[in-house]
């Protein structure tokens, strides 16, 4: 039986869009409350108010990290928000994975035109070197994340014929 456990964190690379959005919703949720202040329109502050409340929301999902964590054959991966808040995206029984290969690999070749939504879970960026892989689930998931060697090698111990190494 396979008793391994290992677990790796990868953050995710901050987007620009999500920076100017951030800027903006900041910006006009100050302006729009020094207005209100300045004129005497005290109705300006609610809107002012609910901005400054969308602002803290999408901060507070700008920062993402994944955890990956596998036991016992199954993988599971974690979302922290701002390094505070923990939610499990995914949980996979990884008896019931199709395929795992690099995500430009051939192997995957009949895969991609197979209904089914791709689930990024990576850093979202492009490395010289392509780390990234892509599992096939059951059910058609098609998850993309960054394995270390140690959760490749792992991976690959309980599924030699499914796992295809770079």
């Amino acid at each position: 039986m396979d008793n391994s456990f290992i677990e790796q964190l990868v953050k995710r690379k901050n987007r620009v869009g999500n920076l100017l959005l951030c800027c903006m919703l900041l910006g006009l949720s100050v302006g729009v409350f020094a207005f209100g202040f300045l004129t005497g329109l005290t109705i300006l502050w609610l809107p002012a108010l609910v901005l400054g409340f969308v602002w803290f929301v999408v901060r507070g999902n700008s920062h993402v990290e994944y955890e990956y964590c596998y036991c016992d054959k199954e993988l599971t991966i974690d979302k922290i928000c701002n390094q505070s808040r923990r939610k499990r995206v995914q949980k996979l029984d990884l008896g019931g994975m199709e395929l795992m290969a690099p995500y430009h690999s051939h192997e995957l070749d009949s895969y991609k035109n197979r209904e089914g939504k791709e689930l990024d879970y990576s850093t979202g960026e492009l490395h010289d070197p392509d780390t990234r892989y892509m599992l096939i689930a059951d059910g058609g998931k098609k998850i993309v994340f960054e394995p270390n060697e140690a959760l490749i090698k792992a991976i690959h111990g309980i599924s030699p014929r499914k796992v295809f190494i770079r």
